[in-house]
């Protein structure tokens, strides 16, 4: 973790025989738990379905702002591959950045990493919450996959941030647009140290308590594959994006219907079923952070916007008041739906409607 004075659990990354395990287990006394690779959720190129504007048009951004939801105070935590914020002000995005919360030290000042992912979730999140405070840790390199391991450092300096007596910030939200590729990532099915249907992994625990500290912490769904006849295949919504203490956010497009490629719903076994919670817009052309006219797509680019709305929220909701869970709760029950107002496997309970729940808040 970020202080080890007197913690009385470590986590230590190592690399070890698979042959060699169980007599690590017995001699050392300690559990072992996977570190699989990790990687930020690519969505194909796609041709933009709409603009930035019509986005915040539709989750009634000018209203949220009549209001003073505008994200002030708060702030964002963009966990991916490290935010760029002179390609953010070529957008006409003026963003502010606290640089003294990131993870890991890279030579790399924050908000000054290559443009990419990280810029364009960092774009998403100041749609509905311009004011918001951005938090840069880029636990992702700029290619290949991470790992676990470097999420779960990222969340420790969140939680110390948090637990501070002083904390620099009165409300903190948590975008993560990442996961695993394929469960074949971690370890197989019925390890006790595996991650992905496991709430006992290290990650997920930490998830939980920094959920526990009042952050709200949001994940894409992530996207289907394709087998080997090219044919789309379901890949399971796993690991801390089933997580029940997370706001698991999926892809719509501007006119709410689930955007292509997007995972669908149950969670894997041993998490939560009924994931995603929300779905969120996407395929718009926002931070051309992929290169000029190239959509922000898929539910990497949903799963921020979504992150942005809770911010804009937490501008006037202090946990104190309405805890992660329950906000949460009343997220579902605004959200725009075209059916029933049960969970669906498709967009969850349906598309995030900020506005909604800040006027049945009194805001």
């Amino acid at each position: 973790m970020s202080s080890p004075d007197g913690a009385s659990h470590y986590a230590v990354r190592a690399t070890i025989d698979a042959a060699a395990e169980p007599a690590a287990l017995t001699t050392e006394g300690a559990a072992i738990f996977s570190d699989p690779p990790i990687a930020h959720f690519t969505a194909p190129a796609s041709v933009p379905g709409g603009t930035a504007a019509e986005v915040a048009q539709r989750l009634g951004v000018s209203g949220l702002a009549a209001r003073r939801l505008d994200g002030a105070g708060v702030a964002i935590a963009v966990v991916d591959g490290g935010i760029n914020l002179a390609h953010l002000a070529s957008r006409d995005v003026a963003a502010s950045l606290d640089a003294a919360v990131t993870w890991p030290p890279h030579p790399v000042e924050a908000g000054h990493h290559p443009v990419g992912p990280g810029t364009l979730c960092a774009y998403g999140a100041l749609i509905a919450a311009p004011r918001a405070t951005l938090l840069d840790l880029p636990i992702l390199p700029a290619t290949g996959p991470g790992l676990l391991s470097d999420a779960l450092q990222a969340y420790a300096r969140l939680l110390a941030a948090v637990r501070a007596d002083k904390p620099r910030f009165k409300a903190l939200v948590v975008t993560n647009s990442w996961g695993l590729g394929h469960e074949s990532w971690d370890f197989p099915a019925g390890h006790p140290g595996r991650y992905v249907d496991n709430p006992g992994h290290p990650f997920n625990r930490i998830v939980g308590t920094l959920s526990r500290y009042g952050v709200d912490i949001l994940f894409a769904a992530g996207h289907g594959g394709q087998d080997g006849s090219g044919a789309r295949s379901r890949s399971a919504i796993m690991g801390a994006n089933a997580h029940p203490d997370v706001i698991t956010v999926t892809g719509a497009t501007l006119r709410g219907r689930r955007t292509a490629y997007a995972s669908e719903g149950p969670g894997i076994p041993g998490m939560v079923y009924a994931k995603p919670d929300l779905a969120s817009y996407t395929d718009f052309l926002g931070s051309e952070a992929g290169g000029p006219g190239e959509a922000d797509a898929g539910t990497s680019a949903a799963c921020p916007v979504a992150a942005g709305c809770v911010a804009a929220l937490r501008t006037r909701v202090p946990h104190r008041v309405l805890n992660p869970r329950d906000l949460t709760v009343a997220l579902r029950a605004d959200a725009l739906r075209r059916g029933p107002s049960s969970w669906h496997q498709s967009l969850g309970y349906g598309v995030i409607a900020p506005l909604r729940t800040a006027m049945r808040l009194g805001l």
